[in-house]
């Protein structure tokens, strides 16, 4: 296995593999007979794990982000003793260790805010512990980009579990997807058309099961991406919650971890511009999560792939969508499994992907498209798409200077070229209390604007589905045009342009509109504008000052002030690698602690 070290760690004077063997990273802190190399072995054998003087047995973390407070997450408790046997199967050592459980369901303002610490977490737990390899076990929006980050970051061969999609639930005779159905149904709820006696039936039904979101949101949509990028077992992103096929897939992830160290098979060689290209066509014909854009783009900057903005809408243009999966279609992730999976889907795209990418299973994107079933049901057939030329577009104009994207699968055809008046709402809680005031000075025609929730400015919640205002909802209006800085669940709906960069709390445009200002959208065109002249918005410009933080210590203070804006993925700027010097990863000097 290749290290790339700096010279500065692993300077204890442990003595040389035998001959064949390539030192394994974890040589440094076990093999040698002198106090430091002692004192590392007795602590994993109080562990329960043996390790030899001589090394040789690749020692794999498990990183498990199982946890209570996150129900997606549960049904990594089960899968991680398969990953164990896997490890153990292959010769490898096993060490669990607990990450950071990132949950879209508890953690407030959102789990946005903490992804680039998981990823700091999991770069720092390779860094400082005696592991060759890892496992990551996440299924949750965040936990899965966050640990791939980090993993990356210290370029150590990576495999990844997820835990699949929860149980569909039935409500009123009706199977429906997690959040998507939610959102649809407290519409009902506020405009009086779902009882309190219908709405408590919801809450209990919703309580279907332990898994992710069974619906195209950001959790299946990044398993599929993280499977199309060659992190995870070939098939293995869409196995449900608890389905018999998981153990097994997790005792072969295991089982690869170890093949990978001893092949020298690290993230390096994977996340390569192909495979980028690879997820992003993959994204498109889904029509998967607008949140994949930017995790995206910080697992690339992570490893020096430049993925711009752009390549969002070059890579989409002429991509069938084929994925009948709620929100955009009818289905749900259960239905995608049924239908083949990823691999069917490679099968479906193999004329439109780059085969030669390759995978965690020593097997390319093409040699797994060749021997996929052919997808039915819920995947569709190239002929007969969902929708053509793309799931997502990319507007840039006067109103985003640096992009924003819209989700064009799951809008309003009609909407999505249309010109009217701003109504601003000024955060989260003047929008909350304002779209329910009955004399909200609105049309349908009105342009929703909410501003100051990008990641400077709030972390970037997923509050950018601005409910109907509730005079529209009760007449019978289900879409608006609406434009933020802020994200939105990959379970929304709607014709709603998001990440506009840059954010309002930095002074981009957004912190400029008023109320009347006409905004104009061309998703087609790519455009987005504010019409307002540019004396009047210089003027507004130096009356602006930024919004003051209440946070003056702490992580959020950390994050305000080195988070970059969503066309760079929403990390913090010392955490990406643009040379090959900054993904030198920097090792440990090995002795006593």
């Amino acid at each position: 296995m290749t290290k790339r070290g700096n010279g500065a760690g692993a300077v204890r004077g442990t003595p040389s593999p035998p001959r064949g063997r390539a030192r394994l990273r974890s040589d440094a802190w076990f093999t040698g007979d002198d106090e430091v190399a002692m004192q590392h072995r007795v602590a994993l054998a109080t562990a329960g794990l043996e390790v030899s003087r001589q090394g040789g047995r690749p020692v794999i973390g498990i990183a498990n982000s199982a946890s209570e407070l996150n129900p997606c997450n549960l049904p990594l408790r089960e899968l991680a003793g398969a990953v164990r046997r896997g490890v153990l199967e292959a010769g490898g050592i096993p060490a669990e260790f607990g990450s950071i459980s990132l949950g879209e369901d508890l953690m407030k303002p959102t789990s946005m805010l903490y992804r680039n610490l998981l990823a700091i977490e999991i770069e720092e737990m390779i860094r400082a512990n005696p592991l060759d390899g890892i496992v990551i076990l996440a299924n949750c929006d965040k936990t899965v980009p966050g640990a791939i980050m980090g993993a990356a970051s210290a370029d150590v061969p990576t495999v990844v579990v997820t835990g699949g999609a929860r149980p569909a639930a039935v409500f009123r005779g009706e199977r429906i997807g997690t959040a998507t159905a939610l959102w649809r149904l407290w519409d009902e709820r506020r405009t009086g058309r779902l009882a309190d006696d219908g709405w408590r039936a919801l809450e209990a039904c919703l309580n279907c099961g332990t898994g992710a979101c069974n619906t195209m949101g950001t959790a299946s949509t990044m398993a599929l991406l993280t499977e199309a990028l060659g992190l995870m077992i070939p098939g293995s992103s869409t196995i449900p919650a608890g389905d018999p096929r998981a153990p097994a897939a997790a005792a072969e992830a295991g089982r690869r971890a170890v093949a990978a160290v001893t092949g020298g098979l690290a993230p390096s060689a994977l996340l390569s511009p192909a495979a980028f290209g690879n997820a992003i066509r993959v994204l498109h014909a889904v029509g998967g999560s607008t949140n994949a854009v930017i995790h995206l783009a910080a697992i690339a900057g992570r490893v020096g792939v430049d993925l711009p903005l752009d390549e969002l809408a070059r890579l989409g243009a002429g991509m069938p969508v084929l994925a009948d999966i709620q929100p955009s279609g009818d289905g749900l992730m259960q239905d995608f499994d049924a239908a083949g999976g990823l691999p069917a889907l490679l099968r479906e795209l193999s004329g439109l992907l780059d085969g030669g990418a390759g995978t965690i299973a020593g097997l390319t994107i093409g040699e797994i498209a060749a021997a996929a079933p052919a997808p039915t049901g819920a995947i569709r057939p190239l002929d007969n798409p969902l929708s053509a030329g793309g799931a997502f577009a990319v507007v840039r104009g006067s109103l985003a200077p640096d992009g924003a994207i819209i989700k064009t699968s799951a809008a309003t055809p009609g909407l999505l070229r249309h010109r009217g008046p701003a109504v601003v709402f000024h955060g989260y809680e003047d929008m909350r209390r304002r779209v329910e005031d009955p004399a909200l000075p609105v049309t349908a025609g009105s342009v929703l604007v909410l501003r100051g929730c990008g990641p400077v400015g709030a972390g970037m919640p997923e509050w950018g589905m601005i409910p109907i205002p509730a005079k529209l909802a009760a007449a019978g209006v289900t879409d608006m045009v609406r434009v933020t800085d802020a994200r939105m669940s990959g379970t929304s709906y709607g014709t709603v342009f998001l990440h506009a960069a840059p954010e309002a709390a930095v002074g981009g445009p957004l912190a400029l509109v008023a109320d009347g200002d006409m905004i104009s959208v061309d998703a087609a065109a790519g455009s987005i504008s504010l019409e307002v002249p540019e004396g009047e918005l210089a003027r507004r410009r130096a009356a602006w000052a930024p919004p003051a933080s209440p946070h003056l210590r702490g992580w959020p203070a950390l994050y305000r002030d080195h988070v970059l804006q969503a066309p760079q993925g929403c990390d913090l700027d010392f955490l990406r690698a643009p040379t090959a010097a900054h993904r030198r990863f920097v090792e440990p000097v090995v002795g006593r602690s």
